[in-house]
């Protein structure tokens, strides 16, 4: 069974049609680039499939939990599988690297000692093992996507869904984050990255789903030899 299967899905707010019978399977261990203009449904599709909004029509299925039949209860043990990574971080301002990290570790009552570990972990795993006492305001834009990465790697998730993760970093650095992606993929990590920037995948072997106007327009694998 695949990881992640979505099934003639459809979205809409009011009286626009943001996505429009969408279907589409990764599997475990895949690496997914999600293009698309601004607009196109890259995050519509990414919130569905972390199950913050459900389809109007059709179902989508994460690791078994089905976005028909999940109850409210279950959600957070879903969520725990899935490592989310956004375009402006989401860090909290006042906590310094290794808080920001460790916060949902803590939130979910995991004993501290294993917080401590996992954190470390983490942050070793984005190269920021010597920062974790740093606040974001002391931290580059591209350091603070590392922590953000490292929060969503922290619970070891099967998934890592990164929606337009480098929107705010120049290309060097945007660069920098799409490798640690794949070197999380190759840690068996399955990715579905969204971006409208192609020229960070260009030379990348990965599988290109591309969305124009809410519907799937191309399903390639990209990349050279």
């Amino acid at each position: 069974m695949s990881l992640l299967q979505i099934y003639n899905v459809s979205k809409r707010y009011e009286a626009l049609a943001v996505l429009d019978d969408i279907s589409l399977e990764i599997d475990r261990g895949e690496f997914v680039c999600l293009t698309g203009r601004t607009g196109s449904g890259k995050s519509t599709l990414m919130r569905l499939i972390y199950m913050e909004e459900r389809p109007d029509r059709g179902q989508v299925i994460v690791e078994g939990y089905s976005s028909e039949r999940i109850r409210r209860r279950e959600i957070p043990a879903l969520r725990r599988k899935i490592g989310v990574l956004f375009q402006d971080f989401k860090l909290l301002r006042e906590r310094t690297a290794y808080e920001n990290v460790s916060f949902a570790l803590h939130v979910t009552g995991t004993p501290r000692r294993e917080v401590r570990k996992r954190v470390t972990r983490a942050l070793t795993r984005v190269g920021l093992g010597h920062k974790r006492d740093a606040f974001p305001r002391e931290l580059s834009g591209g350091e603070q996507q590392r922590v953000a990465l490292a929060r969503a790697l922290v619970n070891e998730p099967i998934l890592l869904l990164a929606d337009e993760p480098t929107g705010n970093l120049d290309i060097e650095v945007g660069q920098g984050i799409t490798e640690l992606f794949q070197q999380v993929n190759y840690q068996g990590t399955a990715v579905l990255m969204a971006t409208h920037n192609l020229g960070l995948i260009e030379n990348m072997r990965i599988r290109r789903v591309h969305l124009a106007d809410g519907r799937l327009t191309g399903d390639i694998e990209s990349g050279s030899e």
